[in-house]
């Protein structure tokens, strides 16, 4: 059985559990967690995957209740103890699981038994991954196993003495919260006695774990200041370091080292092991643990003379124990945990140069501190006023080991391997810059690097910057990933190229072709975005040294820099906004709409600016209505504006729809790869159980041959069919359970669809309903400028007939003429009638168009309609200003001969 099945087994198991806690399940559940032991937990929760998480979150729901038995809750704990041995199980279960507080839990339940294997369990769980952790938040079941871990130091149980000492010196650490609940706790007192009196314990191990506790609670209180002082601190380091050589195990070293950081983090403490007269002695010992090949003892050493090199009092006496062949060792008795290669006479530094070359898979961590701790070394022994023999001939030494680590990228790693690789070559070019500052190990680097060798290093270095471009797949702000790594890597090679551009041959022009490739943009911008100061400092020594070169692209850096930026307030942005959990943001205008809204806004106001020029005009020969009609069109014009910006509401309250559709289709495609990956894990577990079910059916057919000479075959093939059986039956409800997620997910995209298309059909009304109102805009001043043309032939008809009134007035003594010019006159009038006429007939027409546009804007909404009114308003100011002049005309023009009592015209 595969290990997919077995973990669907268990959960399967669990549930069945649950839902029935009978002997039967309890025992099925027991069994299932016993044979899960045997699988690589570790690889499972690294891979990501939903169901050995779900499993793990099950076995700790099922151990913390009180209501499960004690052998089945001690089986998962032993399980969880596994993990809890992983370093990266550990933190992923620190992290994804309220494990301790579930552990503490079960201690608190179980307490009261004394002697209960379970509770010593669970303490010796809870010490590993509390090792090197901090709780930032104090629960009540933290609480309590603070109470029980001091009542319990402070009994006279032996066998639970150890761990609770060791669970409480993990809490202590580093860890101010829980530091102040235990000085507030009204027992801390008589704590302090138990503590003490522990210091002289026939165990290392509990003299060790009392030391512990008592540096982190004591070290800046009188207490501490007795404890830890000038005296007696003497005996406590020589106490720390004869544990650390000669321990009695890794877990005592482990902590005496923890115990010894601590301490050097109070500069007092620090001054006193910087004068104690052995500490040279002892240094040289600790180093001798690095001859041995175990990585985990050699990464608390190397932690340990991290910490020393960071004082500067020890930092010169490291120095001289590291750079100068080894000296007297202190004579102590008992174990020795050294190698066989530890001999009287080797340099301690030789023994950090053997882990430089360490493989990447396996020690990575002990290549990069004794890099970090090399660094720190050989800048203090350079910066000295002169540089003696023994440090560049250490230099010569280890120049060939780090040029060695300088080795290209190799594509086909994975990327945990190449982001180890490329934190190494970042370590070792550091190492490489700091003996670049002094002269005679400038040379020394200068003779033994090749140009070819950093430039092949660049280009593997940028390939990976270029595939891994962060403005294309990942946040630039994050440390872990590949491109940073890759990135930092890249800077650190250049600016070691830059420092020996004069030295080494060939190096100037391969340094100054590589600041002019565009695949450059990416790390630099990296570089000069990071919230690392050294970083940018970094970027911008290359950056003046690349300014100048011709075909920098210096245009395309500002964009990555711009982009990078960007993306940091986005994310900025995105980040506060995930604060506000299940809340509707407010609608937020669109760009477009606002501009859309501003120019109608325009429009309107252009409008209105024209008709009041074009009345203005008239002023002359209109009534006293103008102003009246000026203000039945601005309020017209007000009610239109009102209902546009009504209309714009709708569609910023469409927008809001549409992009709450596109983040629930967003959340839904990302249910649909999820249930995509699933069914593919199912259809490959079918195709397994098919597989399965044909090779039995085949065994089957042929047993069945003989059947009568092995009935217990025949019973353990029909067993093997009833599990295929159940088998099929799961399949068959995953097969359902498939089938209603994929209608489900038919059902969804139907109504995605209809949601866009409803949303089309909505901007494409909005479009060609703007569109129809330009037009009947336009159309409206076009019929405008036609009646002031109409209105000015009118006035020079009626300038016509003034002329002539002026002319028949002056020959009516001329009675026979009179007449002639009368018909003339008559005549004149019938064409001056046939061209009312005619202005009669184009005003009719004018009233035509008006209607059929008026029709046309009663197909449009509310606000459409109010023009109809406003174009009868001109038809009727049209039709007003005829009748006067119709009446005018006649009342000239029809006269009555006193003679004859016809009608003279004049």
């Amino acid at each position: 059985m595969d290990a997919t099945t077995c973990l669907k087994s268990l959960l399967l198991t669990m549930n069945e559990y649950r839902e029935n806690r009978t002997t039967q399940n309890t025992a099925q559940l027991h069994k299932q967690v016993e044979e899960v032991s045997g699988l690589d937990w570790g690889r499972f929760l690294a891979s990501g995957q939903v169901l050995p998480g779900e499993c793990v979150s099950g076995l700790v729901d099922v151990a913390g209740d009180p209501n499960s038995s004690s052998a089945l809750t001690g089986s998962i704990i032993s399980l969880l103890a596994q993990l809890a041995c992983d370093d990266d199980s550990r933190k992923i279960l620190n992290s994804s699981f309220n494990l301790n507080s579930t552990l503490a839990s079960i201690i608190h339940h179980h307490s009261a038994a004394q002697g209960e294997p379970l509770v010593l369990q669970c303490l010796q769980v809870l010490q590993k991954l509390t090792y090197n952790t901090r709780i930032f938040h104090l629960t009540n079941s933290i609480h309590e196993l603070i109470t029980f871990l001091i009542t319990n130091i402070q009994s006279d149980n032996n066998d639970i003495i150890i761990p609770c000492l060791g669970l409480m010196a993990n809490l202590c650490r580093d860890n101010h919260l829980v530091q102040s609940h235990i000085k507030s706790l009204d027992k801390v007192k008589s704590l302090y006695r138990t503590l003490i009196n522990f210091l002289s314990h026939n165990s290392l191990t509990v003299v060790v774990f009392t030391l512990s506790i008592l540096s982190s609670l004591t070290l800046n209180e009188n207490v501490g200041e007795k404890l830890f002082n000038a005296k007696n601190i003497h005996q406590t380091f020589q106490l720390v370091f004869n544990i650390i050589v000669n321990g009695d195990g890794t877990l005592t070293q482990k902590y005496s080292v923890d115990l010894l950081v601590d301490l050097l983090k109070s500069p007092k403490i620090a001054d006193y092991l910087s004068r104690y007269q052995h500490f040279s002695a002892c240094v040289s010992q600790v180093m001798g643990l690095l001859h041995s090949k175990d990585p985990d003892s050699a990464a608390k050493v190397l932690e340990l003379l991290l910490a020393m090199s960071g004082v500067s009092g020890l930092r010169s006496l490291l120095c001289d124990v590291v750079l100068q062949p080894a000296g007297p060792r202190l004579r102590v008795g008992g174990r020795r945990q050294a190698g066989p290669d530890c001999g009287g006479g080797a340099e301690p530094g030789l023994a950090l140069v053997q882990w430089l070359s360490c493989p990447v898979e396996g020690a990575e961590s002990c290549s990069l501190q004794t890099l970090q701790l090399l660094s720190r070394l050989l800048e203090e022994a350079l910066g000295a006023e002169g540089v003696s023999e023994c440090v560049l001939n250490f230099v010569d030494m280890l120049l060939p080991v780090l040029l060695g680590l300088l080795k290209s990228l190799d594509p086909a790693e994975g990327d945990a391997e190449l982001q180890k690789h490329c934190t190494r070559i970042t370590h070792t070019t550091n190492l490489l810059l700091v003996l670049c500052d002094e002269d005679s190990t400038r040379s020394s680097v200068s003779r033994q690097l090749s140009a070819q060798l950093c430039l092949s290093l660049v280009e593997s270095l940028l390939s990976r910057c270029h595939s891994n471009n962060p403005l294309t797949c990942l946040p630039p702000g994050s440390d872990s990933d590949l491109s940073q790594v890759c990135a930092e890597a890249l800077m650190k090679t250049l600016e070691l190229m830059s420092k020996l551009r004069r030295q080494v041959k060939d190096m100037e022009t391969s340094f100054y072709r590589t600041l002019q490739d565009q695949r450059m943009v990416t790390p630099l911008s990296l570089a000069l975005t990071s919230h690392h100061r050294e970083r940018v400092q970094t970027g911008l020594a290359l950056l003046s040294e690349a300014t100048p070169l011709p075909d920098f692209p210096s245009l395309v850096l500002g964009e990555s820099i711009a982009a990078n930026n960007a993306y940091r307030q986005r994310e900025a942005d995105l980040s506060g906004k995930r604060l506000a959990v299940q809340e509707v943001p407010p609608p937020r205008p669109n760009v477009s709409a606002l501009d859309s809204s501003c120019s109608s806004s325009r429009s309107v106001h252009t409008l209105i600016e024209r008709m009041e020029s074009g009345l203005e005009l008239q002023e002359q020969v209109e009534d006293l209505h103008v102003s009246e009609i000026i203000n039945v069109y601005e309020q017209k014009l007000s009610a239109f504006a009102a209902k546009e910006s009504r209309q714009q509401d709708l569609l910023e309250a469409k927008a809001l729809v549409l992009s709450q559709a596109d983040r629930l289709n967003t959340q839904y495609r990302f249910q649909l790869a999820q249930a995509e990956a699933e069914a593919r894990k199912l259809g490959s577990l079918l195709k397994e159980a098919e597989r399965r079910r044909e090779d039995l059916q085949g065994e089957l057919g042929s047993q069945v041959l003989e059947v009568e000479r092995s009935k217990a075959d025949i019973e353990e093939l029909l067993r093997h069919n009833e599990r295929l059986q159940r088998d099929s039956e799961l399949h068959q409800g995953l097969k359902g359970a498939y089938n209603t997620l994929l209608l489900r997910f038919n059902e969804t995209e139907r109504l995605l669809k209809e949601i866009t298309t409803q949303i089309n059909a909505l901007r494409k009304n909005h479009e060609a309903l703007r569109l129809q109102h330009d037009k009947a805009v336009s159309a409206l001043e076009e019929k405008e400028e036609k009646l002031q043309s109409l209105h000015s032939d009118l006035q020079q008809r009626e300038s016509d007939i003034t002329g002539l009134r002026g002319d028949l007035g002056a020959e009516q003594e001329k009675r026979k003429e009179k007449d002639l010019e009368s018909r003339e006159l008559e005549k004149t009038v019938d064409v001056l009638r046939k061209e009312l006429n005619e202005m009669e007939q184009a005003r009719k027409y004018a009233s035509i168009r008006a209607s059929s546009l008026e029709l046309q804007k009663s197909q449009l909404e509310t606000r459409l309609r109010q023009k109809e009114e406003e174009l009868n308003k001109h038809s009727a100011m049209i039709a007003m200003i005829h009748s006067l002049s119709s009446n005018k005309t006649n009342s000239d023009v029809a006269l009555t001969d006193p003679h004859t009592g016809n009608h003279v015209f004049k």
